[in-house]
């Protein structure tokens, strides 16, 4: 590794913790902010009241006076405002509350605005051991605007309820003109399923819409409460995603920051997804725009966002009877449940790029699925699927282990080529003598390189199947009570680098890389270069705090997962080197390539590397005669 490399990884290092501490920093600041003006505004409304009591205590009678003039105003507030006597009717009625309820799902609507009230999904909790609702009460709108021929918005109205045509599993309310026309939403929610259908219906008003409009509104806004422990990792994994039709996967905003979009395109659907449950929102026709925007609260909040979708829905104009249909989805991010609408709803889970996806969908999540057929606990579940993924890249690590075994074996050889040259002007010298060497050992420098990058993508598809992968979540194992969240088994108030706990998992994980590198350094000669010796710094130190910090707020299934694999790892280098590389092997045919004077064949890399220490060669020697 050249000095720029190691630089590079020095400032990324940098970086890294500076982002955590600013990270705490502004968290802190913005929870500061908020309490002051909590407590301003306290202050404001108690010195209020004080003085209004002070002044209705000495004013009696002028305080009677007052609250008769109030309440004129809110008898006049309350008086018809449309010229449609049934909508101002409509716009006074009292609220009426309807339940439909299934094996999954307790959907409640009200009839003020026709539209989901809340929505319970059975069968899971909060991680405060609370029923878990996608969607709270009074704190989601969903409402349609039509031009009939003034704007129409449905939340400004009471719906009558239709018992006759309603039941068990379909709410019927409708929204009467005095025209004669109305307009009907019905929803159905379906039997053992996470799925709500509705049809928006417009019947007998094609008098009423204006033939030049051909689309309605469709304003969806919730907000979606806090359901997991540690807030960082919840806010990473939720987003607002929108999915363009015949789309290789949805475009989102979120992740743990703040967004807004808005497009022309058309639209199939939309999803409200914390970390593990989503609420979507489909239109079989497509929405015509779309306008969405995502705001996570502060930590301390008990809401995690707040969602925002504002679409356009066609429509033919001038119709007897205008049909629109729309679906929704309310329940958990599971893989294989999600896929089986055929909607690519399962794209809302982050599994990765086109390669680790495929390799996630085709081989993580299916022996996930096949084990726990077998097996209850996560824990054991993770540590056969590890063994299991070790035992198939054997053939690559085991590369990997052997050149790194025959590269200790060397180290006599390297002690003396050090001290044969000391000098840095001296490094092309010692580094064709070192290739010399390993060509006569049949040692490839690469060989332990090219198998640990064919490793790197299932590396990377772990890191993004356990935190999305709902399976784990509230599963305990060992001392941590949810594989989905961190392991805190340390925990202080005070934010310290944007951190507030230690995981034992991710800290035994950082431990074992240490342990693992030294293991794999202590043979290793480094002599005089600079550049290894930052590199041996490099892996010994800096990757593991680094990890440590990264996954602190993660999965504490990733970090267990992680662990597993560097000890599996140090397992299999020790056998390697204890009963299949024998050192002395190593060193008896370098000495007698050596005995034979003939030079052993070169590899394409190292008559690369040759032809590239000519070429330096001529520009240093042309350097010196320019000079």
């Amino acid at each position: 590794m050249d000095k720029n490399s190691v630089i590079g990884f020095v400032l990324i290092f940098l970086i890294m913790m500076g982002t955590f501490w600013y990270q705490s920093r502004q968290q802190q600041k913005q929870l500061a902010y908020q309490a002051q003006l909590d407590s301003i505004a306290a202050a404001e409304a108690y010195a209020q009241w004080q003085q209004d009591s002070i002044w209705r205590a000495n004013n009696p009678e002028a305080a009677a006076a007052l609250d008769t003039v109030v309440a004129a105003k809110a008898d006049t507030s309350a008086a018809p405002v449309y010229s449609d006597s049934l909508l101002n009717a409509a716009a006074q009625a009292d609220a009426q509350l309807i339940t439909l309820e299934n094996e999954k799902l307790q959907v409640v609507f009200t009839t003020r605005g026709a539209q989901p009230y809340s929505v319970l999904v059975k069968d899971y909790l909060t991680y405060e051991k609370e029923p878990l609702y996608i969607l709270q009460a009074g704190k989601s709108e969903l409402g349609y605007v039509v031009y009939a021929p003034t704007a129409v918005d449905t939340r400004k109205f009471n719906f009558q309820y239709i018992q006759a045509e309603s039941s068990d599993s379909t709410v019927v309310m409708r929204l009467p003109f005095a025209g004669g026309g109305y307009i009907e939403q019905r929803y159905t929610l379906l039997k053992d399923s996470y799925s709500v259908n509705e049809t928006v219906s417009f019947v007998g008003m094609g008098q009423l819409i204006p033939r030049n409009v051909g689309s309605i509104d469709v304003d969806f806004e919730a907000v979606i409460p806090r359901m997991e422990k540690g807030y960082k990792n919840e806010t990473q994994y939720s987003r607002l995603n929108y999915y363009f039709p015949d789309d290789n996967k949805p475009a989102n905003i979120g992740n743990g920051r703040n967004g807004e979009k808005r497009f022309n395109n058309n639209i199939e659907w939309f999803a409200f997804q914390q970390q593990f449950f989503s609420a979507i929102m489909r239109a079989p026709k497509n929405f015509s725009y779309g306008e969405f925007s995502l705001n996570f609260l502060p930590k301390g909040d008990k809401d995690l966002m707040r969602c925002s979708a504002a679409l356009r829905a066609d429509i033919t104009p001038g119709a007897e009877r205008i049909d629109v249909p729309f679906e929704f989805y309310f329940g958990p991010n599971d893989y294989k449940g999600l896929k089986a609408y055929n909607h690519s709803y399962e794209k809302v889970i982050p599994l990765g790029g086109r390669i680790i996806g495929y390799f996630t969908k085709w081989v993580i999540i299916p022996l996930f699925d096949w084990l726990s057929r077998f097996f209850s606990s996560y824990g054991i579940i993770i540590l056969l699927m590890t063994i299991f993924i070790k035992i198939v890249v054997l053939p690559f690590a085991y590369k990997s282990y052997s050149s790194s075994a025959k590269m200790q074996a060397l180290k006599p050889y390297m002690d003396k080529i050090n001290a044969k040259y000391p000098k840095q002007e001296d490094a092309m010298k010692k580094q064709q003598e070192t290739m010399d060497l390993y060509r006569k050992a049949g040692v490839s420098p690469m060989g332990g390189c090219l198998p640990m990058l064919l490793q790197m993508p299932i590396l990377w598809a772990m890191f993004r199947f356990f935190p999305a992968s709902i399976e784990l979540r509230q599963q305990p194992f060992l001392w941590a009570e949810d594989l989905s969240a961190y392991d805190d088994v340390i925990h202080w108030g005070t934010s310290i680098l944007g951190m507030d706990h230690i995981s034992l998992f991710a800290l035994l994980m950082a431990l074992s890389m240490f342990f693992y590198s030294k293991i794999t350094m202590q043979n290793q000669s480094t002599g005089n270069d600079p550049n290894a010796k930052m590199m041996q710094v490099m892996s010994l130190y800096m990757m593991p705090v680094m990890m440590f910090f990264i996954c602190n707020n993660l999965s504490s299934g990733l970090s267990y997962y992680y662990l597993l694999s560097n000890l599996i790892t140090m397992l299999e280098t020790w056998i390697i080197k204890k009963w299949v590389i024998k050192p002395d092997a190593v060193l008896a045919k370098v000495k007698a390539a050596e005995a034979s004077g003939k030079a052993a064949p070169k590899s394409k890399w190292q008559q690369r590397l040759e032809e590239a220490q000519k070429m330096q060669r001529e520009m240093e020697k042309q350097n010196k005669k320019r000079r």
